[in-house]
């Protein structure tokens, strides 16, 4: 069976895709690790060992859901798909690989373009972000400048007092 067994700390799951005995336990023993998946990136980092995962299909180890969603995403389902097919004869290893590489080429097209679409997410909404604050900081300095000059004009000029006379000098005559 090819299953995930979880690694990683508490809330922060990373999993390996191993090969392993369906009687094994989730994170005990296992026959051969052909992968990892990490879900806490977006999108979800995936990393697979193609021929590894490809020739144990082909023995007829079957995947667990996540698993099967996983190696479908990738595209190692389909290419299993059509090795079946030129082993059936219904078409030539060339026309199989023709197929998987356009498949392949509009799946990269796909992530790509999600990749792009969130790095210009991450800036508009950082730029609005800048934009909220600089306007917030722009009301308080009005408010703060308006507050000030209504207590410049409520407040009566200060009176200037004269200076006390040192001794041996005489009071200034007003």
């Amino acid at each position: 069976r090819i299953r995930l067994q979880r690694k990683g700390k508490k809330g922060q799951p990373y999993y390996h895709l191993v090969v392993a005995d369906s009687r094994s336990p989730r994170d005990g023993k296992y026959i051969e690790r052909i992968g990892a998946y990490d879900p806490n990136q977006n999108p979800a980092f995936i990393e697979i060992d193609r021929e590894k995962c490809l020739s144990w299909l082909q023995k007829g180890a079957q995947p667990s859901d996540t698993c099967r969603a996983i190696l479908s995403y990738t595209g190692i389902v389909y290419r299993n798909h059509l090795l079946n097919g030129v082993k059936k004869g219904a078409f030539s290893m060339e026309e199989a690989d023709r197929r998987f590489d356009a498949w392949m080429n509009e799946k990269t097209t796909k992530i790509e373009s999600k990749r792009s679409k969130l790095a210009a997410g991450k800036d508009s909404a950082a730029k609005a972000r800048i934009e909220a604050e600089m306007k917030k900081a722009a009301e308080m300095a009005a408010k703060l400048s308006a507050k000030l000059a209504a207590a410049s004009a409520e407040a009566p000029a200060p009176v200037a007092e004269e200076a006390p006379a040192a001794e041996g000098e005489a009071p200034a005559a007003e």
